[in-house]
């Protein structure tokens, strides 16, 4: 796998990864390749971290995002594809997640609000799960009628 330091026509920077170099040619032309946050497809590869030479050593802050709005990007482009990838199953997290490790429910991506004594269920019962800070909007949280199923 090759890792490739992207960026769309409107400036947004994200990492593509690829089987090889003629991989993300092919995909790059052939208009596969998307910006997670505005869905670009004008998409083309930067040079390299790896590949300029400095007199310097990168630090651990050259790694870091540059300015907070690149930070901010990052976390919309996740928030974005959250949205669009998984349901949002509101304060029924746990019980679905419980659900879909037993077989109960089918297999799927969800995010949703969980309690810290709800956690500690999912975690003894062996369900994966990570929290992401601000994964659910309060305005899109289903209604009780709508999570029911």
């Amino acid at each position: 796998m090759i890792a490739y330091d992207l960026q769309c026509g409107k400036g947004h920077r994200f990492e593509g990864w690829f089987e090889d170099a003629a991989t993300y040619e092919q995909q790059c032309t052939g208009g596969m390749i998307a910006c997670p946050v505005c869905d670009d497809t004008d998409v083309a590869r930067l040079p390299s971290a790896f590949a300029i030479k400095s007199a310097k050593s990168a630090s651990a802050h050259a790694l870091m995002p540059r300015t907070p709005d690149e930070a901010q990007i990052m976390a919309q482009a996740v928030m974005h594809y959250m949205e669009n990838n998984f349901d949002n199953v509101g304060s029924d997290f746990a019980k679905e997640a419980l659900k879909i490790h037993y077989g109960v429910a089918e297999p799927r991506n969800i995010r949703g609000t969980s309690t810290d004594v709800e956690e500690e269920t999912l975690r003894r019962e062996g369900v994966g799960f990570f929290k992401f800070p601000g994964a659910v909007d309060k305005s899109e949280t289903p209604s009780p009628s709508e999570s029911d199923n």
